[in-house]
Parts: C-alpha cells; sequence; structure tokens
C-alpha cells in the first residue's frame, strides 16, 4: 500500500481533470500495478524513438521526437495515475510498493539511454539513468532509515521529464541552422549532471537528518 502522507507533491493531483480520470479508472477493473506496468512500455516507446530519432532525418526524425515527447509524458501521467487509484480510488495491492518504484528506475533508463544511443553518446545515456536511479535510491534509503521521503530537485522525475522534453520538442528545430542532435546533447548532459547534484544533495540533508536524530537520541 501507499501512504498517503509520503507521497510526491504534485500540483496536478488536485486538478479537476485527474481527479475525474482517477476515478474513472477506479470504477473500472484498471489496477494501480497495471497503470505502473504501462508507464514501462511508454518508456520503451519513448526510448525507442529518441534512439530513430539520431538515425533519420527529415519528417522522420521529427515524427521520432514527436512520439518521444509524447510518451515521456505519457509516462509521467502513468506515474500520476497509479498513485490516484491506489490512494484515493482504495485499490492498493500488498506489492503496490514494488510496482510503485520498480517501474521508474526502469523507465529512467530506458528513456536516456535511448537519447545516448540516438546521439551517439551512450555513456552519458547511462550515465543520466544512473544518476536518476541513484536519486531514487537516497529517497527510499531515507524512508528505510524512518526519514520522510525527500522528493527535493534540482532534478527529480518531474524535472527530469521535463528536461529531455524540451530538448526534444526544441531539437525539432535544429535544421534551421544545420544541427544534428546538439540540443539533445545539452539536455541529457545537465539531466545527467543536476540528477548526480540531486542525489547529493538528498544524501547530504540525510546524513544530516540521522546525525541530528543520533543527538537527539544521545541527550535523551
Amino acid at each position: 500500500m501507499m501512504d498517503e502522507g509520503d507521497r510526491r507533491p504534485l500540483a496536478s493531483r488536485n486538478t479537476r481533470w485527474a481527479t475525474s480520470m482517477a476515478r474513472w479508472m477506479a470504477s473500472k477493473t484498471i489496477t494501480p500495478n497495471q497503470i505502473s506496468q504501462a508507464s514501462i512500455v511508454a518508456a520503451t516507446i519513448a526510448g525507442g524513438a529518441f534512439y530513430l530519432s539520431g538515425q533519420t532525418l527529415g519528417v522522420s526524425r521529427v515524427v521520432c521526437l514527436l512520439l518521444a515527447v509524447l510518451f515521456c509524458q505519457v509516462r509521467l501521467l502513468c506515474n500520476l495515475f497509479d498513485g490516484m487509484v491506489a490512494v484515493e480510488g482504495g485499490k492498493g495491492a500488498v506489492d503496490g510498493p514494488f510496482w510503485n518504484e520498480f517501474p521508474d528506475r526502469a523507465a529512467d533508463l530506458l528513456i536516456f539511454a535511448g537519447v545516448g544511443y540516438g546521439i551517439n553518446m551512450p555513456g552519458l545515456g547511462w550515465a543520466a539513468g544512473a544518476f536518476a536511479v541513484l536519486t531514487a535510491y537516497v529517497r527510499e534509503l531515507g524512508r528505510a532509515t524512518g526519514n520522510p521521503s525527500d522528493f527535493s530537485g534540482p532534478m527529480a522525475k518531474q524535472h527530469r521529464m521535463a528536461t529531455i522534453s524540451a530538448a526534444g520538442l526544441t531539437s525539432i528545430l535544429e535544421p534551421l541552422w544545420d544541427g544534428h542532435n546538439q540540443i539533445l546533447t545539452v539536455g541529457l548532459a545537465v539531466v545527467a549532471f543536476g540528477a548526480a547534484l540531486t542525489a547529493v544533495r538528498r544524501a547530504k540533508r540525510l546524513t544530516t537528518r540521522l546525525k541530528s536524530q543520533t543527538r537527539t537520541q544521545t541527550s535523551d
């Protein structure tokens, strides 16, 4: 089951359209775990489209980039609705915590590796994916030690998807200056560096909390 008091703060969760969609899903046979699993499918399509965009030109490249950006957003929607159907819809399952986390980690790797291979910089893609996974690891490590989840940035999940989506859309304009994949390269580098910084920042905040707890226990 998902802890209602320890969820990523999302303004979209309180919008009318999201509430209506989550209520509709909850009324059907759709389960939160199925929605979480669908996010892996969306990420696979996004990563594949990013890869193909680096192998094509012209209209085909534009179509691939648009598909990649679209399915990055579908991935985020899956991440939104799985929690809403589980908590607000009351359909959480015993294995929900696994499906709430595992698909997200796979999705990050699939998308950023796809971008990396598409721009012929696979190392950068895997680095971005690895640092994205590390940010989540530190967050979950905090929970395991009795601390609240740290969803701080500067490159949390929604920031990563916004950055790579913006880079994908802007890349459509590159033929205007005879460019090719420069913007995606910069975007992927920003994600990698930002995710690494986020992991370090969260780690520092966690160790500070743990030290504070130790001092409090000692003084008691």
